[in-house]
């Protein structure tokens, strides 16, 4: 899936071979994962600069361990705070704030590779900044794929940025693809990519008890340890309508080519099927090191820490299909996807505000897929031409969701009928 083919340039490399990588979003789970990665292999990668929002005392901890040359923090007091806690450490490392420190961390000479990690639409221009700079992006949040895709892509078609997914399930689409393959790309005998999850914390949840859960038990997922917002989306079964959307833009497919499937084991990331009858899957324990591994390393393989997996420990492989009044929010994206324009930055932007509400007590679980639905009645669509456009209507979308929500707060949370 790669826009242009590998290319060889002395940006980010030193003289001994070492990679410069940037990791945006360090303190997160996919941050702390790539950190343990590169930890392994310091003959082979160096980090160049580390970014987050709030987390100072993680953010130092990670700058006292990896010396980076860039700490960037978002808020600017907690870059106030950092600068003074690295201060009698005698570290060289220059502390920057906001987003534009973001977007200076994404473009350094000194790094070739930059992991996208920051949850949310926050890390759209970041992410876009170091396509621009022709970096090799190793794409682990869905937002600016599913906001901008056509944008992305195009950028890194003039610049010769690589992207390579790092979220499990399009890591392991890659995988399974012929060689060579590029983004929007043809379908090259593929006839169905078929997207596994496993399911979340309610999976067999009875539907009248959906609408009394609460933020913790929606974020106790079964399988993976992830942030807050990325925990109630996989309870919802939206990130899997998000990563149909982030699909269709990667790999040039329709979204009626993509099935979701439920696999409770985890073990089988995706698979792809093609006009011969073949089905190729990628499996592996369940941790998110493995890809990142692979993007860091392509087109080689280098260890990950990553246990083998033990099929006959496994024993058993599952699927099944999601039940769609149980997880409305598939239909809603895929609605988005076939609409296609500014309708997948709607819906992120719309998604983003419920959950976000959710987690604050203010409206129930199942009022998530209410608010998204009532924004996409309210908010039209524009063409996805510019960033400028897609930003606005992300603007348009949170403030209708809010409104609603405003009114949703004063009477009892019910779930969808």
């Amino acid at each position: 899936m790669i826009v242009q083919g590998a290319r060889e340039s002395a940006q980010g490399h030193h003289s001994d071979g070492v990679r410069g990588v940037t990791i945006l979003g360090s303190t997160g789970s996919i941050g702390l994962s790539a950190l343990d990665v590169l930890a392994r292999h310091p003959q082979r990668f160096r980090v160049v600069a580390l970014t987050a929002n709030t987390q100072v005392e993680r953010m130092f901890e990670q700058c006292r361990r990896h010396v980076p040359d860039v700490a960037v923090m978002r808020d600017v007091r907690a870059a106030d705070e950092l600068r003074h806690k690295l201060d009698g450490l005698g570290l060289l490392i220059e502390v920057r704030s906001g987003d534009e420190g973001l977007n200076q961390a994404a473009a350094l000479a000194q790094s070739d590779i930059v992991v996208a990690a920051i949850v949310g639409a926050a890390g759209l221009l970041p992410t876009l900044e170091a396509v621009r700079f022709g970096k090799r992006v190793l794409l682990a949040n869905k937002e600016p794929l599913v906001m901008s895709g056509h944008i992305l892509i195009r950028e890194a078609s003039r610049s010769g940025a690589e992207l390579l997914p790092v979220d499990s399930e399009h890591n392991a689409i890659f995988q399974c693809l012929p060689g060579g393959y590029r983004a929007g790309g043809p379908s090259l005998g593929m006839r169905k990519i078929f997207l596994t999850c496993s399911g979340g914390p309610f999976r067999t949840t009875p539907l009248d008890q959906l609408f009394s859960v609460t933020p913790a038990q929606a974020c106790a997922h079964p399988r993976w340890a992830m942030g807050r917002k990325i925990s109630v989306d996989s309870a919802t079964l939206m990130n899997k309508g998000l990563e149909l959307i982030e699909a269709c833009r990667l790999f040039g497919v329709a979204p009626e080519q993509i099935e979701i499937v439920i696999h409770p084991q985890s073990v089988v990331h995706s698979l792809v099927s093609y006009a011969d009858g073949s089905v190729l899957a990628q499996l592996g324990n369940p941790d998110m090191r493995t890809p990142i591994a692979h993007a860091l390393a392509w087109p080689d393989r280098m260890e990950s820490g990553v246990k083998a997996l033990d099929l006959v420990e496994v024993s058993r492989l599952d699927f099944e299909r999601p039940d769609p009044q149980r997880f409305p929010c598939l239909r809603l994206a895929a609605e988005a996807a076939r609409i296609g324009g500014t309708t997948p930055a709607i819906i992120n932007a719309a998604n983003e505000v419920a959950v976000t509400a959710f987690l604050g007590g203010v409206v129930g679980f199942t009022d998530i897929p209410r608010i998204i639905e009532h924004v996409l009645s309210q908010v039209s669509m524009n063409e996805e031409s510019e960033l400028s456009v897609i930003l606005a209507d992300d603007a348009r979308a949170r403030e209708a969701a809010q409104q609603f929500i405003a009114g949703l707060s004063n009477r009892p949370k019910r779930g969808i009928q």
